[in-house]
Formats: C-alpha cells, structure tokens, sequence
C-alpha cells in the first residue's frame, strides 16, 4: 500500500485536511505480525484520528488495528497501546477487564481515551466543561509545561474518575497562561493520570482530537503528547509531532508578505461576512445583502469538532461600522455589491431597524438603541456608527444620511453635562424622565476614554462644520481634564491600554481645530506610552492600571473567573493583544495623529501594528466561517490565538463583527487609499441642515448652564 508523503513548504505541514492517503486503511489491520516487529507503539483508532494522522504526516509508520483487544493481541510484548476514543462524544470506549489481563500477561503499556471502564478505579458520570480549563497539575512535562500551567481542551467531555495523582485536571481557574491562585480551592476533574497499580495511562477525555478541536496552545499540546509517547516507550526517544493548525494565522512572524499583503487582507476581511453568514437572509434569496442589517460575530466557545457557533445578535454600532468598510472596499477594487451593502446596512440602520429614537418631542430623539432588545443609550456605540457613517456619505457622494446623523451627534452632545463628560451609559428610561436639560446641566465627570473619548471627536468635527462654539469648548475642557487625571485617576475597562489608544482620535483632531503644543503634547504622550509596550512584531501589549480603578479587570480569585466581562490578560507581561479594545481602534487613531500632524511616530507604530494584523488575520480551509477574520486574542511569544477566556461576553476566540471586522479593515482600507477619515469628510454639506436641527434639539439655548470649568 503506498503511503503519502506531504509536502513540507516553508510554512510547515500541509493542512491536517489532506487525508486521501489514509482513508483507505480505516478499519484495515496492517499486515505487521508482533514477532516481525518488536516493541513499538501500536494503534487502536481511525485511520482519521488526528493523532494516528500527525505521527504519519511526520514520517511514523505504526500499525493500526479497528479494535482494542486486537491491537492488544497483535503487539509485541512491552510494546505500548494507544486506544483512542472514536465514539467520543457519544459513548466512552468499550474496555474490559479481560483486555486489560491480556494487556498485563503481556507488559503492554496502554495509553486509553474516555474509558468505559477501568481496573479498580470506579467510574462516574460523562461530564462537559462548562468554564473548566485543562490545569497541568504536576512536572510531568517537563520546563515547556509547568505545573499550573494552562491548555484548552475544547468542548471537553470526561469521564468522572477518582484518581490519586493527576498530571492534567479540568477546573475553573483565573489566569492568562497559568492558573494564578492555584487549584486549592476549586473542584478538580482528573484528565490524564497513571493508574496507580496498573501500567496505563488514562484519558479521561479524547486528548488525541487535539487538531480538529483545536486545543490551544500547540505548544502545549506537543508537550502534552512527548510526555505520553516517551511514558509509552520508556527509554526511547519520542516521536515529534509537528502540524500545521486547522485555524491559524495567515503568516509567520518573520515570514515575507507579498506586496499586496494589505488588500488581500482586506477583501479577505469583508468576503468573512459572507462566508460566516453575518447577513440575514431574506426569504426567498440565497445570500444577505444587509438589508436585515448585519449579525454581532462568532462566539469564543469551539465545539469538538472545531466550529464555533454563531452571535445572532443586530447592533447599532456593529451594523454602522460595517458600513464603512464595506464603502471602502467599492473605492479600492470597485466591488459594486460592497457598495450596495454599505447603502443597505446603513438604511436599516437609521431608516427601518426601529433603533433610532425618532420624536422630535421626546429626549431620546436622534439616539440610536444599543441592540434590537436592549434600549441603553451608549455614547461609545453611537460615536461609531456616527464616524462610519460620515465616511460612508463622503465616499458615496451623497447627503441621503445627512440629517439622521447630525441628530444622531446632537442627541449625544445635549445630553453630556456642563464639564463635557456624558457617562457610561444612559437609561432610556431615565432620559425620558429627567429630560435632555437635566443631563445637559450635570455636572458629569467620568475619566473614562472607553466611553468618552469618540464621541468627542463628533464634537470636534461637529464645530469645524458649524463654528458652534460650546461644541469645541465643552470638548476641549473635558480633553484637558482627562489629560490632567493620567494615567492614576483613570477608570479604565479591560485595561488601560484600551483606554490610551480610544484617546488618540480625539486627540488627533483637537489638533486638527486648534493646533495647540499642549494638544500635541498629550498625543506624544499617549502614543509614547503605548509604543513602549509595542512589541519588534508590531503587537501592542495589553496592559492594566491601577486594579482599584478597573471596572472589569481579571478575575481577582478562581470563583470570579467567568462571571463578567474581563480583561484577556492576568498580570502586566502577559504576551497577548487584544483585536477588540486596543490594536483595533488604536490603528485608526495612529493613521489620523499622523494625518493631523505629520509626525513620524505615529507612522512608524501604525505601520508595524498594519502589519502585526495582517499577519494574524485567521487562515482557515476547514472551516470557512472563519476565514479572513480576527480573533480577539493574540499571544504573539506563542505566535497563537490565546488568552484568558473570562469574558462572558466576549473570549478569546470571539469574532466581533464591528468593532473588529469592520475598523481593521477601514483602517487598511484608508491607508492603502492614502485618505484619512477627517480629510475624507472635510466637504460634508451637513452644515445646511444646522440651524433647523439647532433650534428643535437645543432651542433657543446660548448659554447651557454655568460655564465649563467654573466649578
């Protein structure tokens, strides 16, 4: 029988996907008799079991039986036996107590998966992670695995198992990359263990789905998996295991990008939408066209077979930021369905998703809703869809959104208080209680740039259309009195580094209405701040403030782990960016700050970081849906998608189809086409609709209140 040599590019092993070649074996025992043979490993799996499928790709050749008890008979005396759950998750693996004799008469060493049964150990209930990772709980793996050091077992089902020592467990547990307080007070569930009186190695799960299911790290699993081949075969070297991941970046860290590196990463960005499914599909078609808006993303849960399911969710912000995007791949290749999308996505935003607040003689008038079931105010949400869609009208000529959008910035603008801060977030409810004028005269003050500082920037681009005097006043106080409270009396989110990279924007064009050295000077400091935590790839490292001024920060012990949103990291040197708070919207804000002031140090991080998110942007032909996204977290020392995955919301391997699918490519988009967002919107006739808005939103209003800063 011949066997299929694959091809070993510059880049690793070809795509697991390539298993023609082993089809024909499956349930086929090799003709190799014990006694021709000797020790070795022997098999008892599918032909398409992952592991059985690496070892070969790598150049083992190991017999393979359809059943335990044959590859137990079959093998050489002291040979190792690995039996791997093919049933899994439906049913454990059938084991008796005869095959283990068998196994024993003979001085096989045996390796099982998700067993039915074992000697002398009494076996519980099938049992599925929830929030449980896979904890190292011993030094069995030597310095690449330390103890507490943490693994993703995807979708993990297991066999409950009482087991004196364990070298893996599955608990819930906080921490980045290791478990930080340990496994004292947390429940423990054996994964991998020595029987104590018997020479087997269990699996009380399918370890060897490591490749469909994508266990991360592959690091972490190829550690896993010397450790059980050398414990099979004591004193023999292990085989190594290498394999290209089914889900991975597009390129290498030091890996040569082509030319046009950037635009494909851009088509690639937007073709995801259809791909993944992202546009509802009306009945009768065959594909969405954003005329029932677009979906929030993919969800960081990966079942056992590698998929992840779908976020159905309609947003305001996600479906105005895509608006954009989609616009700005028609201008750079003409994509005539991409410029209809943008059109459509940003009529239903404001026309028929029933989002917009649309009585003039209510206070919520020109506010967007936050999603199709939660009626919050968000600032934050608005400012985006706000920026998308200015940029959308300029790129398409057109004035079809001109007036829904000035509302949109003047609902935000009459309900930020005196100081120019508007909050966190606004109840619907309380605003129509307490009127526009009640948070309009607040005295507001939220050192938080996550929710503050874009919607600024409508502020100031607002004033150079209109020369509306408290737009810039109001903006330029609450700027300097963020600036003043840097960095120790800033409330920050995730991190503070999010907070740092929201402010750039704004930043950038408080220079471009006011070129002040103070204004500059807040952007070098920033920018500087940030750079530090650049890394030679172009990543920004995420970092954390002052841990009494997180307002979702890491898990604190391993019980608070998974109960809200969080950061990705645990400590400060955790080697993981973060593609929907920070390396995202801080990209834009780098393009602009170099647009605004020529300054080469803007350029020189927003190119490295370009080209970090091209690099990372996810390759994937077994699973399309994925294809041409971005995760949310990115170890760039593992060079792999990981990171704690405590937000409820949001984890590590989450695609978000606004904030990220649509800004990284937007950002691409208009550096390749040498525009800036400012420059792009500079002869906006907005304007003309001014005084008609100026007097139904703000009336007769001169003076709002005390001044800024008389406090």
């Amino acid at each position: 029988m011949g066997f299929l040599r694959l091809n070993y590019g510059r880049r690793g092993v070809a795509e697991l996907a390539v298993a023609a070649a082993f089809a024909g074996w499956l349930g086929m025992a090799l003709p190799v008799s014990a006694a021709e043979s000797g020790p070795r490993l022997v098999f008892a799996c599918s032909a398409e079991n992952d592991l059985y499928r690496v070892l070969a790709a790598n150049g083992n050749d190991y017999p393979r039986f359809a059943s335990p008890g044959e590859a137990v008979e079959r093998a050489a005396t002291g040979s190792g036996v690995l039996i791997l759950a093919d049933a899994y998750p439906r049913r454990t693996t059938p084991l008796s107590r005869a095959l283990f004799d068998a196994a024993a008469a003979r001085h096989l060493r045996l390796y099982v998966e998700f067993p039915s049964a074992l000697p002398e150990i009494r076996l519980g209930a099938v049992r599925r992670t929830e929030l449980e990772r896979a904890v190292v709980a011993s030094a069995v793996f030597g310095p690449t695995l330390p103890k507490f050091r943490l693994l993703a077992v995807h979708d993990c089902h297991f066999v409950e198992a009482e087991a004196p020592k364990a070298h893996l467990v599955a608990a819930k547990v906080a921490g980045f990359d290791t478990a930080a307080y340990g496994l004292d007070d947390v429940k423990t569930y054996p994964l991998l263990f020595e029987h104590p009186s018997h020479a087997i190695l269990v699996s009380t799960t399918k370890l060897s789905q490591f490749a469909t299911a994508r266990y991360a790290t592959a690091e972490g699993m190829q550690a896993v998996w010397q450790m059980i081949l050398g414990w099979l075969q004591p004193g023999k070297e292990p085989p190594k295991l290498t394999w290209t991941p089914a889900v991975r970046p597009t390129y290498g860290r030091q890996e040569s990008l082509p030319h046009d590196a950037a635009r494909r990463a851009i088509v690639r960005g937007l073709d995801w939408h259809q791909r993944a499914g992202m546009f509802p599909v009306a009945k009768g078609k065959t594909v969405g066209d954003g005329r029932g808006g677009v979906m929030e993303g993919i969800s960081s849960r990966i079942a056992c077979d590698g998929s992840q399911p779908l976020n159905e969710g309609l947003r305001s912000d996600c479906n105005g930021e895509t608006a954009l995007a989609f616009a700005l791949r028609w201008r750079l290749d003409g994509d005539r369905q991409s410029r209809q999308i943008a059109v459509n996505l940003l009529d239903w935003l404001y026309f028929n998703s029933g989002l917009l607040h649309n009585d003039p003689a209510k206070a919520d008038f020109g506010l967007l809703a936050w999603t199709t079931s939660s009626p919050s105010l968000y600032g934050d949400n608005d400012i985006k869809a706000i920026l998308s869609g200015l940029g959308t009208a300029a790129l398409l000529k057109t004035d079809r959104w001109d007036e829904v959008l000035l509302r949109d910035i003047v609902g935000n603008f009459r309900t930020t208080g005196v100081d120019g801060f508007r909050g966190c977030c606004l109840s619907d409810q309380d605003v129509l209680e307490h009127g526009w004028q009640y948070y309009r005269r607040a005295a507001t003050i939220h050192y938080a740039p996550h929710y503050e500082a874009w919607i600024w920037s409508s502020y100031l681009w607002l004033y150079d259309k209109t020369r509306y005097g408290p737009l810039l006043e109001r903006t330029r106080h609450a700027i300097r009195m963020m600036m003043a409270a840097y960095p120790d009396r800033w409330q920050w989110t995730n991190g503070i580094q999010q907070e740092r990279g929201r402010m750039l924007l704004p930043l950038a064009w408080l220079v471009r209405v006011g070129d002040r050295p103070e204004h500059r000077a807040w952007l070098r400091r920033l920018a500087g701040d940030m750079e530090k935590c650049q890394d030679a790839c172009g990543a920004i490292r995420e970092e954390l403030g002052d841990l009494t001024m997180g307002t979702v920060p890491p898990a604190q012990s391993n019980a608070e782990y998974g109960t809200h949103e969080a950061s990705l990291i645990q400590r400060n040197g955790d080697t993981m960016a973060d593609m929907l708070y920070t390396c995202n919207f801080t990209l834009l804000g780098l393009h602009e700050a170099f647009a605004a002031t020529r300054e080469p140090q803007y350029r020189r991080m927003a190119d490295r970081l370009a080209e970090f998110l091209i690099r990372i942007q996810v390759r994937s032909q077994s699973h399309p849906k994925l294809d041409g996204g971005w995760f949310r977290a990115f170890d760039f020392r593992q060079w792999d998608y990981w990171g704690s995955n405590a937000d409820v919301g949001w984890g590590a391997w989450s695609i978000e189809v606004g904030w990220t699918q649509a800004w990284i490519p937007t950002a691409l988009s208009l550096r390749e086409l040498k525009m800036n967002l400012w420059d792009l919107t500079r002869q906006s006739k907005i304007a003309r609709h001014w005084p008609k808005c100026r007097a139904l939103m703000l009336g007769d209003e001169q003076s709002p209140g005390r001044k800024p800063g008389n406090r």
